[in-house]
């Protein structure tokens, strides 16, 4: 294993710090000392020339900003014993490079509505697993669109829950994505 060896900077010095890994090679850490990225300005500029450009990103850098993203674009509309509806709205911040409502977007807000639905059988005193989550993407949900999302448990048992999610359009009802997510329930240790 080689010594590293870097570069004599100050604290705040937005600088890449380097490490020889072998005679010859360095490798690039991609953090500054004060832990700012460097490559921070362009990945920004990259957004704003696609127009996914953001004022409020400050926002979006705490440590939960995954909850933060959904919950402003998915809204409760309906929760009952296995079943939940959502609407969900595509704003530029889940929106893919072609305005569509991107396909991790849509993985995320399936793997949400499919936790909640599962929550409306499996009580608070097991703990659920997501074991396996199947999507399809039969069509493309274009930008500012209305999407109604349905949860519905379609097995539940001691140890097993399965969920059907399927995404449609609020205007004309077409079913764009469809997700199969299923469970596993466990008691919670008690020590």
């Amino acid at each position: 294993m080689a010594n590293p060896s870097s570069k004599a900077t100050d604290p705040g010095s937005r600088e890449l710090q380097t490490s020889s890994t072998s005679p010859g090679r360095a490798a690039t850490s991609t953090k500054s000392d004060d832990g700012a990225n460097p490559y921070e300005p362009q990945v920004m500029g990259f957004f704003k020339s696609v127009g996914m450009h953001d004022p409020n990103v400050e926002n979006y850098s705490s440590r939960d900003f995954y909850s933060n993203l959904l919950c402003n674009t998915l809204k409760t509309h309906t929760v009952r014993r296995g079943h939940v509806t959502c609407f969900a709205t595509v704003t530029p911040a889940v929106a893919n490079y072609f305005g569509g409502l991107h396909g991790g977007a849509v993985a995320a807000i399936a793997e949400r509505v499919a936790i909640a639905t599962t929550r409306t059988v499996v009580g608070e005193d097991k703990e659920i697993f997501l074991v396996d989550l199947g999507m399809s993407y039969l069509s493309a949900a274009p930008k500012d669109a209305e999407l109604i999302v349905d949860g519905a448990v379609v097995k539940s048992g001691r140890n097993i829950t399965a969920v059907s999610i399927e995404f449609k359009m609020k205007k004309t009802g077409k079913l764009l994505f469809t997700s199969r997510a299923t469970f596993h329930n466990s008691p919670l240790a008690k020590l």
